[in-house]
């Protein structure tokens, strides 16, 4: 059996890219997403993405299969949104268990067929853990600073609920990323640490947040350094970056960080900044430059691509990953 902990030593890891961009290729319908099974569900579901690993299965398949075709060793399952806080929205809490296990499911047998092609390049499944789409540190409301949408207690019952899930789907190491709210990223990680003591498991961790704009702070206002302190006393394999900004713009904050940690580290930025119309222009051949700058200052471990990626991105990525040696980890008094 092979681990990650082990691979990540020999080698800069890829990572796949965003999921949204490939799906968007396939127009799918609202019948579409619902398929036969959701025919006359009450609600719309158009836009709900992690229902498609079950209405949609194949699609989802052959996107994981692109992405390890073009080079990937890590995979992201396709349940950004899987939790019961984020899945209110259609009226579907029930499935969450279900939706996880179903996409690591199939993200396991596109890893595994991969892996057993080639022993020499294992490949893996990383089960994603968004954000919500609720924040637990900030009101929504601007009249009432006081007032929560989401509690603390909530989070941890819903992530440990999708924790449970991917594990027992088969993934390989579970991603907690596009945190913008750390208490957000905090309850995760604790549901998280209470499976792994539940199962005796010791299962790896990659944690990636994200710096929101120019002023280098997540949206609940934490720098880097107060990002990677706050979430420091979790034993985790890597910690980074992802979202919201591209590759040249988070390079800043991702040597701050690599100077800071003795974590590995992690990147997936978007394939540069959204144009007027909030999509994404930057070519593979344009980020795979700004991806090797990360890679000739060493601050790098796992790579990938976020929102406006797709296997081109990945393969340019791969292409020029396997030329450098990944980041060392410094050792700190």
């Amino acid at each position: 059996m092979v681990n990650i902990k082990e691979e990540i030593k020999k080698r800069i890891l890829v990572l796949d890219g965003a999921m949204g961009t490939m799906l968007q290729r396939y127009n799918f319908s609202e019948e579409d997403f619902r398929g036969k099974r959701f025919k006359d569900y009450p609600t719309s579901l158009k836009g709900n993405n992690d229902l498609l690993s079950l209405t949609q299965p194949q699609a989802i398949a052959d996107i994981h299969r692109k992405y390890f075709e073009a080079g990937a060793d890590i995979v992201e399952t396709n349940t950004f949104s899987g939790t019961t806080i984020a899945m209110a929205d259609y009226n579907i809490e029930e499935l969450v268990y279900e939706l996880n296990y179903e996409s690591a499911q199939i993200a396991k047998k596109v890893a595994e067929e991969f892996t057993n092609k080639n022993s020499e390049k294992p490949r893996f499944v990383a089960g994603s853990i968004g954000p919500t789409n609720k924040t637990a540190s900030m009101s929504p409301d601007v009249n009432k600073p006081e007032y929560r949408a989401v509690t603390f207690e909530e989070l941890r019952v819903a992530y440990k609920q999708q924790v449970e899930a991917l594990i027992d789907g088969g993934v390989d190491v579970l991603l907690v990323e596009t945190i913008f709210d750390t208490l957000n990223a905090k309850a995760a990680l604790f549901g998280i640490e209470e499976v792994k003591e539940e199962r005796q498991i010791d299962i790896p961790i990659m944690v990636s947040g994200t710096i929101t704009d120019a002023s280098g702070r997540t949206l609940s206002g934490q720098t880097v350094e107060a990002f990677l302190i706050s979430i420091s006393h979790i034993p985790l394999l890597s910690i980074g970056f992802n979202c919201a900004l591209g590759a040249e713009q988070l390079k800043p904050y991702l040597q701050r960080l690599s100077n800071e940690t003795q974590f590995y580290t992690s990147a997936h930025p978007n394939a540069g900044l959204p144009n007027a119309f909030g999509e994404y222009d930057q070519s593979a051949k344009q980020m795979k430059v700004l991806i090797e700058d990360y890679l000739k200052e060493g601050l790098i471990n796992i790579i990938g691509g976020c929102c406006g990626t797709n296997p081109e991105h990945i393969k340019a990525i791969a292409e020029v990953a396997k030329n450098y040696k990944p980041r060392l980890i410094k050792e700190f008094a």
